[in-house]
């Protein structure tokens, strides 16, 4: 075993967000579990990792009771499971010490969100000398506000501004800033050894 497979931030907190209802990929577990019984069968190490932001009373505040897995996944003993306050899974937590120790080299990442959380943890865990799966399809981002939008807009008002940055440019963004410099862009499909469709 070489590879590890990070599931990150896939945690009930983002389903308490209004926003959520836009989000690129709401059915995440589905491609999230198939990946952890892909890493599972081929013994590849399974690391759970959650954000947390103690004492702030928001959705991630672990007092709340949301910071915890998406129903429909479930870790296995044995499995290892982090908990981070800082965007990628390696800046608060023991997760390089982990992977070090464990003779990692290759990590597949997926989770939420995808530009945030997903894609600074492959820059980083790249610049540290892993190579790096990035599984788009297994990711899931919601539309970004304009830096200038209301802090208190509504969804809808979100979403019929202009400016807001939607989930497909998102996934493109970091697909292209990804790709060839910090990570190979994968899908489910390819690391689940399915047939390729013939067209």
């Amino acid at each position: 075993m070489n590879r590890a497979l990070l599931v990150i931030d896939v945690q009930q907190s983002f389903l308490q967000r209004p926003l959520w209802r836009a989000a690129y990929n709401p059915g995440i577990t589905g491609p999230v579990s198939r990946l952890v019984d892909v890493a599972r069968a081929e013994g590849d190490l399974v690391v759970w990792v959650l954000h947390s932001e103690p004492g702030t009373g928001d959705v991630f505040d672990p007092a709340l009771g949301y910071v915890r897995p998406m129903d429909g996944l479930t870790p296995l003993p044995g499995e290892e499971r982090i908990t981070k306050t800082s965007h990628n899974c390696f800046t608060t937590t023991n997760l390089q010490q982990i992977l070090t120790q464990r003779g990692i080299g290759e990590l597949v990442v997926c989770g939420i969100r995808t530009e945030q959380c997903c894609e600074t943890t492959a820059r980083i865990g790249s610049d540290l000398g892993f190579g790096v799966s990035f599984v788009t399809d297994a990711t899931a981002t919601t539309p970004i506000p304009h830096r200038d939008a209301p802090p208190e807009a509504s969804v809808e008002e979100i979403l019929a501004d202009p400016r807001t940055l939607g989930v497909e440019a998102i996934v493109e963004r970091t697909e292209y800033a990804l790709a060839g410099r910090f990570a190979t862009i994968r899908t489910v499909a390819e690391l689940a050894g399915a047939p390729t469709p013939v067209n």
